[in-house]
């Protein structure tokens, strides 16, 4: 038994013949059903979401691992209730649920599934970019509510091709979106906690900077409290009245309440919006606005991207109970001397 990280323990090793090779290891929150289902017929618990304090008291002492989500994540309260772990599993590149600080001061590992969703979130940037500029899906709620026959044609619509973008974010996921944009003849500059010497782009010290030079805004930043509100009033006052915001990053890194305002205000031209504030809630007035493309967080959702995922989270925690490392850490689990 440990006290958090801080007294020893022993890394667990499971024998290649163990009937349940997930024992040790609960899931928390809700992930892809074939994910859910593989843990529990390998005997991974699940926290409840009734009679929490009942299961923790009689299970708390046996977990070393937690599989979850990155929104859902793994709080300091619940560290504290676990005292054996040491490792918090993510199915998803984000981590923000988690408290990533606190699980390093702990020496509890964390990690994540980077890489395999980078095409889909990129595909969906680029999808969120057309559809918000050339109001599509505007324009077919037009066509299905037979207003062809008795309405004006809507407005006209904005230019992709052409357009100036800047990208919050030059990671992987941004720099995937920014090689999409080259075939649309776009000026791509971008804004990153820290210059990308090999990137080709146009570097700027800050977002509100990014934005007062740009047409398009995409958020591609990471989540997080270091991120939180990164997108503010000024930077979408900076954006202006022509302008337009994509993101396909976190909900937490836009100050939605300002959002809402510059849209409706008109003093921004459009936004498309793949996450959320307060996922899975939507203010009415984003639901109300037509300049507004509203998708249910389903950025890396396709079936080869949410299969690879799901195995590169098995990968992580089969790795970690064979031999207490991370095929993809975020941070490795700190070493324990045997008992």
């Amino acid at each position: 038994m440990t006290d958090g990280g801080t007294s020893s323990s022993s890394t667990p090793v499971l024998d290649s013949a163990d009937a349940q090779p997930y024992s040790g290891v609960l899931r928390v929150g809700g992930l892809k059903p074939s994910l859910m289902e593989g843990l529990a017929a390998g005997g991974a618990l699940a926290l409840p979401d009734d009679d929490c304090d009942e299961f923790l008291r009689r299970h708390a002492e046996d977990i070393v691992a937690v599989v979850t989500s990155g929104r859902v994540g793994v709080k300091a309260e619940l560290m504290d209730r676990l005292p054996a772990l040491r490792a918090i599993v993510h199915f998803g590149v984000g981590y923000d649920g988690t408290d990533a600080d606190e699980a390093r001061r702990r020496g509890i590992g964390v990690s994540n599934t980077p890489d395999v969703l980078t095409d889909a979130v990129a595909d969906t940037a680029l999808g969120l970019l057309i559809d918000t500029l050339r109001g599509f899906s505007a324009a077919d709620r037009y066509v299905r509510a037979g207003e062809w026959t008795t309405e004006p044609m809507p407005p006209l619509a904005r230019q992709v091709s052409g357009s100036r973008v800047g990208i919050l974010g030059l990671g992987r996921i941004g720099g995937a979106i920014a090689h999409r944009l080259e075939a649309f003849d776009c000026t791509i500059e971008y804004h990153n906690r820290n210059v990308v010497e090999s990137s080709p782009y146009r570097y700027h010290t800050s977002p509100r900077e990014l934005a007062a030079a740009v047409d398009v805004l995409i958020v591609a930043a990471a989540g997080g409290p270091d991120t939180r509100q990164l997108v503010d009033r000024e930077t979408l006052d900076a954006l202006g009245p022509n302008g337009f915001l994509i993101n396909v990053a976190r909900g937490s890194v836009v100050d939605e309440d300002a959002l809402v305002d510059a849209l409706r205000s008109g003093r921004l031209a459009g936004a498309g919006l793949d996450v959320f504030a307060h996922e899975p809630e939507v203010p009415d007035a984003l639901r109300a606005l037509d300049t507004v493309v509203l998708l249910p967080h389903l950025g890396s959702a396709t079936v080869q991207t949410r299969a690879a995922m799901e195995a590169l989270t098995l990968e992580n925690l089969k790795s970690f109970l064979a031999d207490g490392t991370f095929v993809t850490p975020v941070f490795q689990p700190e070493s324990k001397k045997t008992r």
